[in-house]
């Protein structure tokens, strides 16, 4: 699944509030049994957003590696 920021603000909105179940944005609902669990998603959700981020600005480069035989 594909996390979006709204996500994130209504979890980090959850949060702030003490409510345990969340409403993403594709409608699917989710109830936490702790904080624990609510800050665990938080990071999962924080490294998602962070990783599409960087990889859309990223440039693929690719190494091939050259070996000498010494010869």
């Amino acid at each position: 699944m594909s996390y979006q920021q709204s996500d994130l603000d209504r979890l980090n909105q959850a949060i702030a509030s003490g409510i345990r179940s969340v409403t993403f944005a594709d409608g699917r609902r989710t109830e936490y049994q702790s904080l624990d669990q609510l800050l665990a998603a938080k990071a999962v959700i924080q490294s998602e957003l962070a990783m599409k981020a960087t990889a859309k600005g990223a440039i693929v480069r690719r190494r091939v590696p050259f070996y000498r035989s010494g010869l």
